[in-house]
């Protein structure tokens, strides 16, 4: 198990108001709409989501650096658990002609407004219970949204993840390292249900038995 980052140089890119998140809006009404994950999450005003996901290349350099790392080549075959719109899936197939590409999510909407290229690789699917076979995939990834879940479903993702690994995985998930980062996640997350700090996420991915990479995404 190894912290390695691939995603902060996109996360830090974006601009954010945290204070303004809980003041300017009923940020608990906009939590109860981002949970659907619908049109609203996805596309919808900021104030319940991502604000407009649309594809612009972003995630190109990510799956390069992942592909670098993990040595993927043609034939292979990754998993995306919590896949979305499946733009990191996509890439994966620009820099690694031939890779086999397998996504899940729990939204509807993302599934159908899915990048068309990958969209019939994608399938409706809980991370906690992934429909697929013991050591499957020779990389599973789950980026930003295990922390979607509650302690006892995410006991079970992190285990499936580790069941459906031929031993190479990468989770990533929202986390803080001091108390100003705690309060600007507490201020900007909407559908967060497992608020831990970095020594709380690593104690549960060695007491569940993950042995996979993971990283994290701060608020500073």
């Amino acid at each position: 198990m190894a912290y390695i980052d691939f995603v902060s140089e996109i996360h830090k890119a974006t601009k954010r108001d945290y204070v303004g998140r809980v003041t300017s809006d009923n940020k608990a009404e906009c939590a109860v709409i981002a949970k659907k994950y619908g049109y609203d999450y996805w596309d919808g005003e900021r104030k319940y989501g991502y604000g407009g996901y649309h594809y612009d290349g972003r995630w190109r350099n990510v799956a390069r650096k992942m592909a670098e790392h993990y040595h993927l080549k043609a034939g292979q075959k990754v998993l995306d658990v919590g896949c979305g719109m499946a733009h990191l899936l996509y890439e994966f197939t620009q820099v690694v002609p031939g890779l086999e590409v397998f996504g899940i999510d729990i939204s509807e909407y993302a599934l159908a407004h899915a990048k068309q290229e990958v969209r019939n690789r994608l399938q409706y699917g809980k991370a906690q219970e992934i429909p697929f076979l013991d050591n499957e995939f020779d990389l599973v990834i789950s980026l930003t949204t295990l922390h979607n879940l509650k302690v006892y479903d995410l006991k079970k993702a992190i285990q499936e993840i580790e069941r459906v690994s031929k031993g190479n995985s990468h989770i990533m998930v929202e986390s803080f390292r001091n108390d100003q980062e705690e309060v600007n996640m507490l201020y900007w997350q909407l559908t967060c249900a497992s608020y831990y700090s970095v020594e709380e996420w690593e104690w549960l991915y060695k007491e569940w038995g993950y042995t996979g990479d993971y990283s994290f995404i701060f608020f500073e």
